[in-house]
């Protein structure tokens, strides 16, 4: 690049800046990835208090806890500096802010604001939006629908009346007869095991308000039920019996034209006679023996056993095919007639399948909904429905407004391609009047202000969906036009993060078309600009490591879970901590900083969290590397917490001699080999009374004094104070010394789970180490703070945050596209009397119209993991590596390494 060019792009680059930032109008922002994105929202919330706009009337909503707690940090420590800066600093500052040169008024404005801002009630509103909708429904219970005293739980504790809710519609349908029920239940059990019933539940529950939506919407749940079976092209009175019936009577096929057939195919091979003795001996039956050889015997004839035409050759043999073109017709219409039956046949399956699941799963959601309003609880998909419902409904919108605080005039959206569509409703609802009026000229005009970058849409999980960002600014771009009111729509092209030979990989990779779709809802290039001209900077593809030819010889009693240090992963995990070492030993440059590189330099990506994971962490360690370990983790899969759970399961069961053992060799006791062998070898008995009866030695004295108290606690104390004093009798700093410091997290959520647990259960021992092992609690680790270690993430934890060396690793698997025992949601129906839900159940149901609902929703699934790729790759700042593990086969072309 030019100077002239660079000089360009710096100055239209931050020229971008300045006018996304500018309060006087509406500003849809799409931004690149490290364009600024967070100092802009500063920018302008900061220009929006400088123009005397009070605190309490700026709404932000931001997509997580620690955007919004940055957010926050950044104006904070900004509005504090202007109060103590001296004047040729602030003006230098306010200069960079405005683009030109600030007034007396707003210099002196600038002082004060750090003290308005912190008298603010409120202070700064910047909130994720579940926290804005919580504290809007506090505000509003009645309106709302919900007891004023109503809390919200966390997806724990929603799970466990998820559960309950379960139990009770079983208990239901088993003493009260329920008959709808019952025979709901007893189909699910034909189709699925314990294991499936969970999944599909789980999967119907995750969209319970587009099911909810959905019954509202057609004004029942029977309505719903037969829209799903109009759209499958079936009649209220079509059943598997009558169709099969109503295709073998006279009249339903070509009865001449088969016969026809019949005599062809007997003057061909053995094949086309054996076909031709189906045929005859079908026809020759009544119809009612028709019916029941129909699917067995006949449709075989002219379908393969995957229900699929047969080819031609198939059906007739080419002799017979040339002698009887007539037969050969016959016998293709009659296949077509057959394979549009057993389709329906299909089709009356997913019906069949759908209206039991529907029944079952619209008992335990309207079951769940009842246990949380008896204990006036939400979770936290609630928050944000009922926030919609609430500010949507006719006469409540002014009320609302009027009550917050006077109301808001300016909102703010962070992050705002990963909003999902029924948050777009709550804001537009907030932003309602922003543009009401025709031509309406006001002093101060009200805005709404959104940025985001649709090529960072990764949280569909979540509901997200990028084309949402762009179809919600063009629609609030038109009504602040029809309004007269300024809006302006934005592009930040220019990347101060990545060096360019990063930014140019990008490019190239999502010049193809293939690597792009997807990723911008307009197909917009993807094109970068960078401002770190002329700095150096690496993009290094890796080989794949691939399986090494092994011999035949592994041990018989080699565990069945054991990862092989030959294995392609673990290689791969050696090989880059090597790398990774030898950078550290060898003090390499990082040239853009001037100084060697250091272990905080560098973040390793993986797509999934799975073994590679562990086994990078393992080999960093073994190479004394500092790592920050997993961003996040599993509690229950933590080595402290499950010393912590082995000390309880002792003090309720000690006659459990491998726990014994465990809490014995473990740190609140550290026994060694030796002594724990002794013990052990040659007992008459048990552990524990073996450890009782020679307590008296000075090798076993102890742990036996530590293990009864143990015991003896267990009948008195509650779980928090329990575990409370094991940590406090020197068992917390032997975890730490032991685990490292990195413990510190999992301990200290195990004991806040124990204080959660007690506030809503008997504080029983047995029932709480139950509780938290049955709930599998993940533990988020903040790996921004993590200074100077190695941090090992995924993409979607690494969303936000940007290392000066990226390793690509898995970059060979591919998202799952099997799509088999899912719930198609016809859900984007324009009309809601329209929307339908469908379950084929298995694989081979499939038929038209869930076949297109689970390849749009594959496609969307490949289109996400493109975008994810491109998150991926910004994260890099100077350097980036790309590796990957692959097994026998040749590499997909649609996975991220090709």
């Amino acid at each position: 690049m030019s100077t002239k060019t660079l000089s360009q792009a710096l100055a239209q680059g931050i020229g971008a800046q300045v006018t996304a930032a500018d309060p006087a109008g509406s500003v849809w922002v799409s931004a690149n990835a490290g364009t600024g994105k967070t100092r802009v929202l500063v920018d302008r919330i900061s220009r929006l208090l400088l123009a005397g706009t009070p605190a309490h009337r700026i709404l932000c909503l931001t997509f997580t806890k620690a955007a919004a707690a940055e957010m926050a940090n950044r104006l904070n420590d900004r509005l504090g500096h202007w109060a103590a800066a001296d004047g040729p600093e602030l003006s230098e500052g306010l200069y960079a802010l405005f683009g030109r040169a600030a007034t007396d008024g707003e210099e002196r404005r600038a002082r004060r604001l750090f003290a308005e801002t912190i008298d603010a009630p409120e202070g700064l509103r910047i909130r994720t939006i579940h926290s804005f909708c919580e504290s809007l429904l506090g505000r509003f219970p009645l309106e709302s629908g919900l007891a004023p005293h109503f809390t919200v739980i966390d997806e724990r504790r929603a799970a466990e009346l998820r559960e309950a809710a379960r139990d009770r519609v079983f208990n239901r349908a088993a003493t009260m007869r329920d008959t709808g029920l019952n025979d709901a239940l007893n189909h699910l059990a034909g189709l699925v095991d314990e294991n499936g019933f969970a999944d599909v539940m789980a999967e119907l529950d995750a969209g319970r308000h587009k099911l909810h939506a959905m019954i509202a919407g057609h004004g029942g749940l029977g309505p719903l039920i037969e829209t799903g079976r109009r759209r499958l092209g079936l009649n209220e009175d079509d059943t598997r019996a009558s169709t099969i019936a109503a295709a073998s009577v006279d009249g339903a096929f070509d009865g001449a034209g088969l016969a026809g057939a019949v005599s062809a195919l007997a003057a061909g091979t053995k094949t086309d006679i054996d076909r031709s003795a189906q045929i005859n001996r079908w026809l020759s039956h009544d119809p009612g023996t028709r019916a029941g050889a129909f699917i067995s015997e006949y449709a075989p004839v002219f379908l393969t056993q995957k229900n699929e035409p047969r080819a031609l050759k198939g059906l007739m043999t080419k002799k017979p095919a040339e002698a009887h073109p007539q037969a050969l017709e016959a016998m293709l219409a009659e296949q077509q007639r057959v394979f549009d039956v057993v389709q329906k046949l299909k089709a009356i399956a997913i019906a069949d399948n759908t209206h039991a699941l529907l029944i079952v799963g619209a008992a335990l959601l309207e079951t769940y909904e009842s246990l949380k309003r008896l204990r006036a609880q939400v979770d936290y998909d609630d928050l944000i429905e009922k926030a919609q419902a609430l500010l949507d409904t006719p006469g409540r919108i002014s009320w609302v407004h009027f009550k917050l605080d006077g109301g808001i005039d300016h909102v703010l959206v962070d992050e705002a391609q990963d909003t999902s569509p029924v948050q777009w409703r709550v804001i537009e609802a907030l932003a309602g009047d922003f543009f009401s009026g025709s031509g309406r000229q006001v002093e101060h005009p009200r805005t709404l202000f959104a940025v985001g970058d649709e090529k960072q849409s990764i949280y569909s999980f979540q509901g997200a969906d990028p084309a949402e960002f762009g179809v919600t600014g063009a629609r609030a771009g038109e009504r602040a036009r029809a309004a007269e009111q300024t809006w302006n729509k934005v592009e930040m092209a220019l990347s101060w993060r990545s060096a360019p030979a990063i930014l140019r990989a990008v490019d190239a990779v999502f010049s193809r078309v293939p690597a792009a779709d997807g990723l911008t809802w307009d197909e917009r290039p993807v094109r970068h600009q960078w401002s770190r001209d002329g700095e150096a900077g690496l993009v290094e593809l890796w080989p794949t490591e691939r399986p090494l030819v092994s011999s035949d010889d592994d041990p018989w009693d080699a565990p069945l879970d054991q990862v092989s240090a030959e294995s392609p992963d673990v290689r791969l995990a050696s090989k880059i901590a090597d790398t990774i070492a030898g950078w550290i030993e060898n003090d390499e440059e990082l040239t853009s900083q001037g100084r060697p590189i250091e272990p905080g330099d560098v973040m390793v990506l993986v797509r999934t969290r799975g073994v590679f994971a562990e086994e990078i962490v393992r080999a960093l360690k073994d190479r004394d590397i500092p790592v920050a370990g997993r961003d996040r983790i599993t509690l229950t899969d933590h080595l402290a917490v499950m010393d912590l759970i082995a000390a309880g399961r002792f003090a309720l069961l000690p006659d459990d001699d491998l726990n014994t053992a465990t809490v014995l060799k473990g740190p609140f006791v550290e026994m060694d080999e030796e002594t724990l062998f002794n013990l052990a070898h040659k007992r008459d008995g048990r552990l524990w009374p073996e450890l009782v009866r020679r307590s008296d030695a000075p090798a076993f004295s102890p742990a036996h004094a530590r293990l009864a108290q143990l015991l003896a606690r267990a009948d008195t104390m509650p779980p928090y104070e329990f575990f409370t004093a094991i940590l406090a009798e020197g068992g917390r700093e032997s975890l730490l010394a032991h685990l490292g410091a990195e413990a510190a997290d999992p301990v200290d959520e195990f004991m806040a789970l124990t204080l959660d647990f007690e506030r809503d259960h008997v504080p029983s021992l047995e029932s709480f180490l139950h509780w938290v092992e049955h709930g599998e609690t993940e533990v988020k680790r903040d790996l921004e703070q993590s200074g100077g270690e190695v941090r090992v993430m995924t993409t979607h934890g690494a969303k936000g945050l940007q290392a000066r060396i990226v390793f690509l690793a898995d970059t060979c698997s591919l998202p799952a596209r099997q799509l088999a025992d899912r719930v198609r949601w016809g859900d984007k129906e324009p009309a809601p009397e329209d929307r339908f839900v469908l379950w084929p159940a298995f694989k081979d149901f499939e038929e038209s119209v869930t076949a297109g609902i689970a390849e749009a929703s594959r496609i969307a699934t490949e289109q996400e993991y493109r975008r994810l790729l491109y998150v991926a790759m910004t994260r890099a700042e100077d350097r980036l590596y790309i590796c990957g593990w692959q097994g026998e086969r040749d590499l997909d072309d649609g996975c991220w390494y090709r």
